[in-house]
């Protein structure tokens, strides 16, 4: 019997013996046809010498003992996935020097903001890196323009805070606004309560600076200007207006 993964507790099994009628159609396809498997991480075998290599690389926390590993199992979700093991970064440059040796040593890289989202975004069989502690700098602000530039681990509430001084709110107001990070809403594109209003992410962030899996960093920002990037970039740009256009309807 299959259940949708996002219930808390599956309904109780129907066990039927073997010779019931309800197996007669199936024919030999019950008992013989092939499982195809997909295809699974496995930390132990992938990771290797990870943790060693990252301690030497970067100046940021560098956790994989068993407790650091099971706070970041779990999320606002249902879900509870180990992940390999945790970097709490110092700097960008400790998210770019892991990004590369994680891609050497095929390891999965999952960024993680508050955790505050129910649908299991940040749990995984990966290097999780929290950005959250120090990458929480509000970098620049143009008050005529009335935009600001910050860096992921940047709190809504922080930024509001810092905000209202001159006037101004960032409007994409999610319910958990203590703890979401601008990077997190960034990546989930958030709403709110005020979204039919104000619009959600995607209608209040100009461009965000990205650093993609084969390490190419690039500018996400106007389209207009996007035939200006490398070719791996505007493949990328293409293939989601393909998908936009293949899904309008």
């Amino acid at each position: 019997i299959l259940y949708n993964q996002a219930h808390a507790r599956p309904p109780a099994l129907v066990l039927l013996p073997l010779r019931d009628p309800v197996w007669s159609g199936l024919g030999s396809f019950a008992m013989s046809e092939t499982v195809v498997k997909p295809l699974v991480f496995h930390p132990g075998r992938g990771s290797g010498d990870l943790a060693a290599r990252l301690s030497r690389a970067v100046e940021g926390d560098v956790l994989f003992d068993a407790g650091s590993r099971g706070r970041y199992a779990t999320d606002a979700s249902i879900y509870q996935i180990e992940p390999v093991g945790v970097l709490v970064p110092k700097s960008v440059d400790d998210v770019r020097t892991a990004i590369a040796i994680c891609r050497e040593q095929a390891v999965p890289v999952l960024p993680r903001g508050a955790g505050s989202s129910q649908c299991g975004q940040t749990v995984g069989a990966a290097l999780v890196i929290d950005a959250s502690k120090h990458l929480s700098r509000i970098a620049a602000f143009d008050r005529e323009a009335m935009t600001v530039r910050v860096e992921p681990g940047v709190v809504l509430d922080q930024l509001n805070a810092w905000l209202k001084p001159h006037g101004l709110w960032f409007p994409v107001d999610v319910s958990t606004s203590a703890q979401a990070t601008l990077g997190g809403m960034a990546g989930n594109n958030s709403c709110g309560s005020r979204s039919i209003a104000y619009g959600n992410m995607v209608h209040n962030v100009i461009a965000i600076d990205a650093m993609l899996a084969d390490g190419t960093e690039v500018r996400f920002g106007d389209e207009g200007t996007m035939h200006r990037a490398l070719p791996r970039v505007r493949g990328l740009v293409a293939g989601l207006r393909a998908i936009g256009e293949r899904e309008r309807d």
